[in-house]
């Protein structure tokens, strides 16, 4: 099967073990659900409906509470990596880690560890007043891609604003008829973003002010 996208219709706490989905469509026994950075399996016990019994913390992932919401990714167990076999050379990893957040209500957004990157996920189509700190000097390069899963008008906030210039562009707007991402990248303890050279500007139809 193609891998499958929906969201979640109530919280999931650390303990639960079912969860809630707003369509269950394509989904059967035994497959697998990617939620946050949390990877669940359905159960023998589910037949239909949208609330799923799933096993919880799968490959290897810490279980964790997920906000109403949250996108739900539905795949076959092959879809996953598959573990790569003992090697008797050593493997330096090449690959920065991502850490992906999702947030239903206004607030402030996680930053990246430094060496990492992270992705905050905007549920919902309410829009959502989002505020970001500014990077450490110790978070050069880090990435923080700010998506949005529903068309909401929602506001970004970012600290000394791009590129350090202040309040001339320091509010991000998602246009409220579409979805939308941005990216942003810490450099010299200020958030620079690849659509934006100078001043007010537009990144794919979301406004600066």
């Amino acid at each position: 099967m193609a891998k499958q996208t929906t969201t979640l219709s109530s919280a999931v706490t650390v303990n639960d073990t079912s969860i809630v989905v707003a369509s269950a469509t394509g989904l059967g026994v035994g497959n697998i659900i990617v939620i946050d950075q949390e990877v669940m399996q359905v159960t023998k016990g589910w037949s239909s409906g949208t609330t799923v019994p799933v096993l919880r913390g799968r490959d290897g992932t810490a279980t964790a509470a997920h906000k109403s919401g949250a996108m739900v990714t539905i795949m076959l167990a092959s879809d996953l990596p598959t573990p790569l076999s003992p090697q008797t050379f050593v493997q330096y990893q090449t690959q920065k880690p991502n850490v992906r957040t999702s947030y239903s209500a206004s607030g402030a957004i996680t930053l990246p560890n430094p060496g990492s990157d992270a992705t905050a996920v905007l549920n919902g189509t309410g829009a959502l007043a989002m505020t970001v700190a500014a990077p450490t000097a110790d978070m050069d390069g880090c990435r923080l891609t700010i998506v949005g899963n529903g068309k909401a008008a929602h506001t970004v906030t970012v600290a000394t604003g791009l590129g350090a210039v202040g309040a001339t562009a320091d509010v991000l707007t998602f246009a409220a008829g579409q979805q939308m991402a941005v990216d942003l990248i810490a450099a010299g303890i200020a958030w620079q973003t690849p659509s934006v050279v100078a001043g007010a500007a537009t990144i794919a139809g979301a406004g600066i002010a």
